[in-house]
């Protein structure tokens, strides 16, 4: 699915931050964004068991409401040490308020003694880019870290405050933006997505 320099593309979110760093990623390929929520479009229920099939209903939605090519993301934090969780369900975890300290203070407590025995854990992130006319394709990324508590530094989002990613020291809430954006699970899929697009700088 080719894109051109110009197109107008609606982010599958109502997430300030996934909007703001997935605009950063676009903004060097002549790409304009809108977000699903500066559009006024609903937020559809996130039923799928993946994080591709939830990212494909969210960018299907939003392509079939706008009548423009849509950019979802479905991604989230898995530890190891819980069989994976909060996975597919790491927004869910910080409630209908999006308090990512309560989710990040349940991980801790979720972890209970096993927090010293093992804190690896990664982020996934599935993009899903869909047509209005139904074509949809996906790309995933993920990168290996572990947890640190009590949570660190406030440039990310999410979970980014007790997540150190491999050859780090400092957790994706103190790295720089730039930095992460080389670097993240996000920044790998989008590597795929820009490669199958044809676009370039």
């Amino acid at each position: 699915m080719k894109l051109e320099r110009g197109t107008v593309l609606v982010i599958a979110t109502h997430n300030p931050g996934k909007v703001r760093e997935i605009g950063d990623l676009l903004a060097p390929f002549g790409i304009e964004t809108r977000s699903a929520g500066e559009l006024g479009l609903a937020e559809p229920e996130e039923t799928g068991g993946t994080f591709a099939e939830n990212a494909i209903l969210k960018a299907r939605a939003a392509a079939e409401a706008s009548g423009l090519a849509a950019l979802s993301d479905d991604s989230g934090l898995c530890v190891d040490a819980l069989g994976g969780a909060p996975g597919i369900y790491s927004a869910r975890w910080a409630g209908p308020q999006k308090d990512f300290g309560a989710a990040m203070e349940r991980v801790r407590q979720e972890l209970g003694p096993k927090r010293k025995a093992d804190h690896s854990a990664k982020f996934v992130c599935v993009l899903a880019l869909a047509t209005p006319q139904g074509n949809v394709e996906t790309f995933e990324g993920e990168v290996r870290g572990h947890l640190t508590f009590p949570p660190r530094g406030n440039k990310g989002f999410g979970y980014d405050p007790i997540f150190v990613p491999e050859g780090f020291t400092q957790t994706f809430g103190e790295i720089e933006p730039a930095e992460k954006h080389a670097m993240s699970h996000r920044a790998r899929a989008f590597e795929k997505f820009i490669a199958a697009t044809g676009l370039s700088k």
